[in-house]
């Protein structure tokens, strides 16, 4: 028996049960790419792209932390761009960071609150298409005043307890307090139709969360920073894109659920509805007084949480903290292990932000969006902002709507201070800009934060959430929200 070790461990152990043909594929990516770098820097920059996108459409299968941060060290050592420009990026975004370190673990602590007040939501309200446009328009108005990724982290937390809570009963296990979900060879057969559309339920109601996200998201103030726009101001000069692509954004809510196409209209199925509702009876029986000043405590903080970021405080992720202390000390949770649990979900994400941050670099220092960008400012003014606003759309549905919004209108602002364009057309290259990147994004999970946090949640694999389906269900309303908000931008601007 051989002590050594063979190529062929290496080869096992390299992404581990990922499958085979996709390993090969990453090494191919990882070979091609200096070669191709060396020949043109401009191309094997798209291509890194290409493959970053392709390692989160296959998120499902493996996490797209490790073959996605292969391709970034390469892309640092082969000199794509360098530790120096991954470094700016990360700080640039460390307001992001923050907020996935603290907040969604701030949300963690807040699950009892959110499962019994989801609980009576969605047990009381009947109607599907109620329901889904209720999560539609609050999470629109949430992410408004407050932040998309908080939105989300509820959103998710939401759907991940009511998941637990039907699993744990149709497996036959006892319910634990952390709502542990278990594996699928232990539902019975009896349950397996039910959980299938308790699962495309699920998956609905997340989508129209995520969706509503993004329609509140159109409030980015980077833009209003960056041209000197105060709120009232910001919100008049945005109403006449964003007011028409809500109302197109909710009607197409409502018309999905009715007609039942790409994958909505799942309904709740009645066994799963009964096991919610004995859960619910059964927690209202036993809920002692420690509970009720748990969930008190909880109400209390969220409160704060609301109010601290409606009003600006301070940066999203330091109320995210403030909140996890306040929740803790008042509920008894002193022990390192009881806090750690509460950064399981986030820690992994925020890494692979992160090594996005860092294709983002290369995307920066290749210029890969550069002649996009000198191709709409070279057009007739009055053709500017429809361009602006599809090209804007196309790049952040490859990369991300942040990042793309904060090179075109630093390039307009220094356009405008150059004299080359005067302040009204900045405005209005300003809105497209802004509507731009935010509502054509919603076509893929890595156009928006929120969207690609929750594909690489712990609940998407739970409800067979993948990039494709994702990309599926967000068509749409991609279809019906983009041509809106270009329609408004050119006619209405």
């Amino acid at each position: 028996m051989s002590n050594g070790i063979d190529t062929a461990s290496f080869w096992h152990n390299f992404l581990g049960p990922a499958p085979e043909w996709y390993k090969g594929l990453i090494v191919a990516f990882l070979v091609i790419n200096p070669i191709l770098f060396l020949i043109s820097p401009f191309a094997a920059g798209w291509l890194l792209v290409v493959e970053f996108i392709f390692t989160l459409a296959m998120a499902l299968r493996c996490y797209p932390l490790q073959p996605g941060g292969l391709l970034a060290i390469e892309a640092v050592v082969i000199g794509m761009t360098s530790a120096e420009s991954v470094r700016a990026e990360v700080f640039n975004n460390f307001p992001v960071i923050l907020l996935l370190m603290f907040m969604v673990a701030g949300i963690f602590f807040m699950k009892e609150l959110l499962l019994f007040t989801f609980t009576k939501i969605i047990l009381g309200i009947r109607s599907k298409t109620l329901i889904s446009l209720l999560f539609c328009a609050v999470a629109a108005f949430l992410s408004a005043f407050l932040d998309a990724l908080t939105v989300t982290a509820v959103i998710i937390s939401v759907a991940l307890g009511f998941y637990s809570v039907y699993h744990k009963v149709a497996s036959g296990k006892q319910l634990s307090d952390d709502h542990e979900h278990t594996d699928d060879d232990t539902i019975g057969e009896l349950h397996r139709s039910d959980l299938e559309e308790f699962r495309a339920f699920l998956r609905n109601l997340l989508m129209h969360g995520a969706v509503g996200t993004a329609l509140g998201g159109v409030c980015n103030l980077l833009i209003a920073y960056k041209v000197d726009w105060q709120f009232v101001e910001f919100f008049l000069r945005m109403a006449p894109v964003t007011m028409p692509v809500l109302a197109v954004g909710l009607s197409t809510c409502v018309l999905l659920e009715q007609t039942k196409r790409f994958g909505y209209g799942a309904k709740l199925p009645g066994p799963v509805r009964q096991i919610l509702n004995g859960f619910d009876e059964e927690e209202t029986r036993k809920r002692s007084n420690l509970d009720r000043a748990r969930l008190v405590v909880q109400a209390s903080a969220g409160l704060v949480l609301v109010v601290a970021l409606a009003m600006h405080w301070a940066e999203v992720g330091l109320i995210g903290l403030m909140v996890i202390v306040i929740q803790t000390a008042f509920n008894g949770i002193i022990e390192e292990n009881q806090l750690g649990k509460a950064f399981e979900d986030a820690l992994p994400f925020t890494a692979l932000l992160v090594v996005f941050f860092g294709i983002v670099a290369v995307i920066e220092d290749q210029h890969l969006f550069t002649p996009v960008l000198d191709y709409v400012l070279a057009l007739d003014p009055g053709e500017q902002p429809g361009m602006l606003y599809i090209a804007n759309g196309l790049l952040s549905a490859i990369s991300d709507n942040v990042f793309v919004a904060t090179i075109y209108i630093n390039e307009v602002y220094d356009a405008f201070s150059a004299g080359k364009i005067d302040r009204a057309h900045m405005n209005v290259l300003a809105v497209a800009i802004n509507t731009g990147t935010n509502i054509p994004s919603v076509a893929t999970p890595n156009g928006q934060a929120a969207f690609l946090f929750l594909l690489t949640s712990s609940i998407a694999p739970l409800i067979r959430l993948s990039y494709g389906r994702m990309v599926m269900m967000a068509l749409p309303y991609t279809v019906t929200m983009g041509i809106t908000g270009w329609f408004a931008v050119v006619y209405f601007l």
